[in-house]
């Protein structure tokens, strides 16, 4: 059996190599010719999986180790009976660590008090439903906009686009439709960017072009532009120069990238093809112990300071928008290929739950909430 890996997939070779010859390869790299006599094809969210890729191969299982599924033409998979599976939910822990990071150093930077603001989260699947839990934690009131669980449930907890847009902190989590009742391409447009204008932190962490990009850089040059936080572009990775000049945290599709979250995505795409040849699994991953996971922190701040403080001792997101505004210096032929390389050779962060935190002096609410975002305090 031949198997093709994206090279980027965390231990994609380890886990597939049981089954047979393993060839790890650049995502982009992927063509037609290569899959000609392969049995079984496993990417990341940059291969394109169409009629083009797959037609005339012997390609029998496709798996994506990511959540979204956009890159994937699945009718003609299953018009095909080619088995898909993808990794759903893999990740959902990291985006909300990205999320919670990126909105205390916007909090810390803006002096921004939390507690009592509105927070519209648009998506309110696997991600969205625990970056909501997590605002409700700080104190935050949250708005949440998903269509498709409206209709679902009848439930008036899910409120419209137009309230969720109008809430002090809006973020997506929204998969990418292109088309159809729950269409998300260009979800925020021309029509209804200015239901933004009371907005003090925006952040986009689900598909770039889920907001108009255009329409989003022309927003961001008023007088009162929210604090914005993007990793997602429209085009990655050629993105466009003015808005990343104009965002205040910058990231190159990287919310998800926790060691603990890529693992995730191989071991559920690992499972699922054990199912698909109806073997047991057998492959465990063991992740490396966490070097100094104990932080102390000093709590005769506010509560936005000491949380922030902590969670930039694990994740220093500030890094990530200064090696990605680098290539605003570069020319735009190199630019690509720099936004690409960013995403290979990027350092995988620790989850919060690897981390012990030890408050002086002790304080019962700030432990409280770091406890219920899954830190272990010691008293």
């Amino acid at each position: 059996m031949k198997i093709i890996v994206d090279e980027n997939i965390e231990f994609g070779v380890k886990a597939f190599s049981e089954f047979g010859e393993v060839i790890s390869l650049n995502g982009r790299e992927i063509t037609n010719s290569i899959l000609k006599d392969s049995d079984a094809l496993i990417v990341r969210s940059i291969t394109n999986v169409d009629e083009k890729l797959l037609s005339g191969t012997d390609i029998k299982f496709v798996g994506t180790a990511t959540i979204g599924t956009d890159h994937v033409d699945t009718e003609y998979l299953s018009d095909s009976k080619i088995i898909f599976a993808d990794a759903k939910g893999c990740n959902a822990n990291a985006v909300k660590e990205y999320v919670l990071t990126a909105i205390l150093s916007a909090a810390v930077k803006n002096n921004i008090q939390l507690r009592g603001k509105t927070i519209g989260v648009i998506g309110a699947g696997s991600i969205g439903l625990i970056v909501a839990e997590a605002a409700e934690i700080l104190g935050m009131t949250v708005v949440k906009n998903d269509p498709p669980l409206k209709r679902e449930t009848g439930s008036d907890e899910y409120k419209s686009l137009d309230e969720a847009l109008f809430c002090d902190i809006v973020t997506f989590h929204t998969p990418l439709n292109l088309e159809g009742i729950d269409k998300t391409f260009h979800l925020v447009n021309s029509s209804n960017i200015d239901r933004l204008k009371n907005c003090e932190i925006l952040i986009n962490s689900s598909r770039g072009p889920v907001i108009d990009n255009l329409v989003l850089t022309k927003f961001l040059t008023s007088k009162q532009k929210p604090f914005t936080i993007l990793d997602v572009w429209e085009d990655e990775p050629n993105l466009n120069d003015e808005l990343l000049g104009l965002t205040d945290i910058a990231s190159p599709h990287v919310a998800g990238y926790t060691l603990e979250g890529k693992v995730n995505g191989t071991k559920l795409i690992y499972d699922q093809f054990c199912k698909f040849l109806k073997i047991k699994p057998t492959w465990k991953p063991i992740l490396p112990k966490v070097e100094n996971s104990v932080i102390e922190a000093n709590t005769n701040e506010s509560v936005e300071s000491v949380l922030n403080s902590i969670f930039t001792k694990i994740y220093q997101i500030e890094n990530d928008t200064k090696q990605l505004k680098v290539s605003l210096n570069l020319s735009q032929k190199e630019r690509g290929k720099y936004f690409d390389e960013l995403r290979k050779k990027y350092k995988l962060r620790r989850e919060f739950s690897n981390y012990s935190i030890k408050l002086k002096p002790f304080d019962e609410t700030i432990a409280g909430i770091l406890k219920s975002l899954n830190f272990e305090i010691i008293i």
